[in-house]
């Protein structure tokens, strides 16, 4: 579809059973603006790939309704795109994209606010790779508990001088440590990952701080009850032997950049150990040298770091936290659901600008939903083209997020004997000042989508 162009229309009737004939239009103009439509399957969802997704995730997509375009095809009608970390950019988003999702948590790759603007929800897969952060999390505090690393590379220097059999007993207390038992573990963020850490770090005999002022009750119910959680971050590092970072990057006034600055970590032992798995960014790196500087600390991250890649007490791992491929079918498999149900469904679920948004659809309804601005009175608008319509208006929902609201609208056609068209209906709805695009959902994918682009119909 594209912009108004011409006159021509292209309209995709459907029959339902148990219901009247429904017509929809789709395609108004010349679809000039995407490329070789000889390319384009009608009759399916379009996913278009960046990066290279797991074969498993994909695999959720049934091949008679969805067309998946991996990375390197052309996709350039898609209807949701999939990545792990390619960097989108604005132009790589047609005008025919209804949803984005990201296999993984952090969203720092999509321009997340832009697309709220174009009415785009975007997802993310939280808690898919959290199992493989976690053991790595328990790799760290091992790797920064009796430098191993340092053992490993003092012995291949023995053996290629020929000197390991001989130096293998004398040199062991170079590298003498401490146990884990015992020793209190501080965990800064007690979401997914952080509270799957607390739980083994309390298996392996540990004690447990914690700080989260947005603790759930989901993740609240996985924490071990002798954990005790701080009222600050500094409260529950003044005694730790362990600090592990598992919240999230947030950029700006509030954010978290350099969160485990000089404050907090003037509460740190001596000898503490900070993991971070997070993101490199929360951590003061200059405030962090001058603690390794002047103490027996460590560092342990899969984040570079110009000024502590090579400190003595770091140990700088490449990004590994997501690297398994138990992770990466987990993250797959999760965004493709995601997807799914949006297309299929209009619901929203693990979005990180749209609203959560769930609702039963009755056997026999014609489902509208409508993303607008969040402004007064653009519900009773809506609803009103549906009363000028006769239509009944079976069930609604309508929530909110921050500057964008999301409605589902289902719609009764049991009493029309017709063919029932809703070509003018939509571009009515779409067309409201305030409203940003709709979409009908009613059984042929990849049609029944309308955008308002600055006062012109796409459909």
């Amino acid at each position: 579809a594209a912009a108004i162009s011409s006159s021509q229309r292209a309209v995709a009737p459907l029959v339902i059973r148990g219901m009247a004939d429904i017509a929809v239009e789709h395609g108004r103009g010349e679809w000039k603006t995407y490329g070789d439509l000889s390319s384009y399957k009608p009759g399916k969802f379009q996913v278009k790939c960046f990066n290279k997704i797991s074969p498993v995730g994909l695999a959720q997509f049934p091949e008679d309704l969805y067309d998946v375009r991996l990375d390197g095809q052309d996709g350039q009608n898609a209807h949701a795109i999939l990545l792990r970390s390619h960097k989108l950019q604005e132009n790589e988003v047609a005008h025919t994209v209804r949803a984005i999702a990201r296999c993984g948590a952090g969203t720092n790759n999509i321009p997340v606010s832009r697309m709220t603007e174009l009415g785009i929800p975007v997802f993310n897969t939280p808690g898919a790779n959290a199992n493989a952060v976690k053991e790595l999390v328990i790799c760290g505090m091992l790797l920064g508990s009796r430098r191993i690393v340092d053992g490993i590379n003092h012995m291949k220097k023995l053996g290629e001088q020929g000197l390991a059999r001989e130096r293998v007993e004398k040199d062991k207390a170079i590298f003498g440590g401490q146990e884990l038992e015992g020793k209190r573990l501080a965990v800064i963020g007690l979401g997914h990952i952080g509270s799957l850490t607390a739980r083994d770090a309390y298996n392996l005999g540990m004690k447990l701080s914690g700080y989260d002022p947005g603790l759930s009750i989901q993740s609240a119910l996985k924490l071990p009850r002798d954990l005790t959680l701080a009222d600050s971050i500094a409260s529950a590092v003044s005694d730790a032997d362990y600090v592990s970072i598992n919240i999230p990057y947030i950029k700006g006034e509030n954010g978290t950049h350099g969160i485990i600055g000089e404050e907090v970590i003037s509460h740190f032992k001596p000898n503490t150990v900070l993991l971070n798995f997070a993101r490199g960014e929360l951590v003061d790196s200059q405030a962090l040298k001058t603690f390794l500087d002047n103490g027996n600390g460590r560092y342990v991250s899969d984040f570079p770091d110009d000024l502590l890649w090579d400190h003595k007490n770091a140990i700088i791992l490449p990004h590994l936290g997501a690297s398994t491929e138990e992770a990466e079918d987990a993250a797959a498999s999760m965004a493709a659901d995601t997807i799914r149900e949006f297309l299929e469904t209009g619901a929203i679920r693990n979005s990180v600008n749209f609203p959560e948004t769930e609702l039963e659809h009755p056997e026999g309804a014609v489902r509208f939903t409508v993303v607008n601005k969040n402004l007064p009175g653009m519900l009773a608008h809506i609803t009103e083209v549906f009363a000028q319509a006769n239509l009944n208006i079976i069930q609604q929902i309508n929530h909110s997020r921050g500057d964008i609201a999301y409605n589902v609208i289902d719609v009764d056609t049991s009493d029309k004997e017709d063919v029932l068209s809703f070509k003018n209906l939509q571009e009515q709805i779409t067309m409201l000042d305030g409203v940003i695009n709709s979409r009908i959902i009613y059984g042929t994918p990849g049609t029944g989508f309308a955008r308002n682009l600055e006062g012109k119909y796409f459909v």
